[in-house]
Order: structure tokens, then C-alpha cells, then sequence
């Protein structure tokens, strides 16, 4: 792990007490959390929120990112979006670790309608948890990056 252990939060409306609930986890393991809102549960559009939190990661500023909305699909595409962002929804540990050790992911998307309070943060966990393994797989995500060109 490097030396930038900030990791950006954001969330639409609907998941801003598990977003949250996932800054203090993170905040006990040690991370920075740079949780960049929204703070009021008035209705608001993920997309916004996925590339702001992409764009962090993105630019070096955080070395990972957490988004969430009701079911983690809509602000990871917007995240996805962003060059130099690969970003998966994970609703069990398995994929989450996953998605770190074959895709070399840097963010993790969450649906707080889909997975319980409890679930987010072991799934949370396996995400950070993990690295990338390289090897063979350098190669495919360095196929995927190439069609962001």
C-alpha cells in the first residue's frame, strides 16, 4: 500500500448514513476518508457525485474511492466514465477482494438497497484488504485502460 491512504466517499441521497457509517470504519483502519457529500437527503443526481469522487482518484488526490446510491449501478457507470477509473459494484466480499486482485480496481461501488449495514463494511474491508496480483492480469487491465484512449 502507499503512502496515500486517502480514500474519496461519496453517495447520492439515498446512502448517506452507510457512506457515513463506511468514513468512521475506514477512519479506525487508519485511512483518511475525504467524504465530499452530499450532507442533506434532498434528492440529488449520482452521476454528479461518482465523477467528482472519480475525478480525485483520477488526478492522485486519493489513492482509492467509495460511492454508493440505492443500487451502487448508476454512479459506478458515471464513475467509469472518468480515465484511469475502474470502478466495480459488489454486493459479497469474494468479488470485492476480486476486483483489487484481477482488475487492480480503485474504486468500489456499493447499492445501500442491496446490501445490509453490516454486509458494506466486511465488504468494504475485503476491498482494501487486497492488492493487485499483476502477472497475467497486467496485461487485461492494460487492454482495458487502452479503451479509454
Amino acid at each position: 500500500m502507499t503512502t496515500n491512504k486517502r480514500i474519496a466517499l461519496s453517495s447520492d441521497h439515498a446512502a448517506i448514513e452507510l457512506r457515513q457509517a463506511i468514513a468512521a470504519h475506514i477512519k479506525s483502519k487508519g485511512w483518511v476518508a475525504v467524504d465530499i457529500g452530499p450532507t442533506t437527503p434532498e434528492s440529488t443526481h449520482y452521476p454528479k457525485h461518482g465523477q467528482a469522487a472519480a475525478r480525485l482518484v483520477a488526478s492522485g488526490d486519493c489513492q482509492l474511492g467509495i460511492i454508493l446510491c440505492g443500487t451502487g449501478q448508476g454512479i459506478m457507470m458515471a464513475a467509469n466514465k472518468i480515465k484511469g477509473i475502474r470502478c466495480g459494484t459488489c454486493s459479497d466480499t469474494y468479488s470485492a477482494g476480486m476486483i483489487r486482485q484481477h482488475n487492480d480496481a480503485n474504486m468500489l461501488s456499493l447499492g445501500v438497497r442491496v446490501v445490509g449495514d453490516g454486509l458494506a463494511l466486511d465488504i468494504v474491508d475485503a476491498f482494501l484488504n487486497a492488492s493487485f496480483e499483476g502477472g497475467r492480469h497486467a496485461t487485461r487491465v492494460q487492454m482495458i485502460d487502452a479503451l479509454q484512449a
